[in-house]
C-alpha cells in the first residue's frame, strides 16, 4: 500500500498536499481501491469557502457514491478538469494526476489535527 510520506490524511481516506498557502486534495489508494472503478467525480463547490470536513463533492464508483470531506478548512480555487473526461485517473495516480481540487486553506492550524502517513497506515491496517 502506498502512503506518501510528504502527505498528511483525514480518517475519511482524503490526503492533502500543503503548498505554501494551497493544498491539493485527493482520496488515498486504500480509498479507491476500496470503491473500485471511479466513474464520475462531481464537485460544484469551487469558488466556495467551506470548513473542516465539510462535503465538498461525490465521487461515484460502479457499487457506490461517496461523500467527499474537505481536510482543512478553505476557498476550492479549482477542480481537476482532466477528471472529467478520465475519472480513472484516481484509480490509476491517485497521489499524482488523480488530485480532485485545489484549495487555499483559511486556518494552517486544522493541518496539524491531519494525520501523519505512519497513523494513516495504522488506521487501514497497512
Amino acid at each position: 500500500m502506498n502512503i506518501p510520506s510528504n502527505l498528511k490524511y483525514t480518517k475519511d481516506h482524503e490526503w492533502i498536499k500543503i503548498e505554501g498557502d494551497t493544498a491539493l486534495v485527493g482520496v488515498t489508494e486504500y480509498a479507491q481501491g476500496e470503491l473500485g472503478d471511479i466513474v464520475f467525480i462531481e464537485v460544484e463547490t469551487v469558488g466556495e469557502t467551506l470548513d473542516q470536513h465539510e462535503t465538498f463533492g461525490t465521487i461515484e464508483a460502479v457499487k457506490t457514491v461517496s461523500d467527499l470531506f474537505l481536510p482543512v478548512s478553505g476557498e476550492i480555487l479549482e477542480f481537476n478538469d482532466a477528471l472529467n473526461s478520465a475519472p480513472e485517473l484516481i484509480n490509476k495516480d491517485p497521489y499524482g494526476e488523480g488530485w480532485i481540487i485545489k484549495l487555499k486553506f483559511t486556518n494552517p492550524a486544522e493541518a496539524d489535527e491531519l494525520l501523519d502517513a505512519a497513523a494513516y497506515g495504522e488506521l487501514i491496517g497497512a
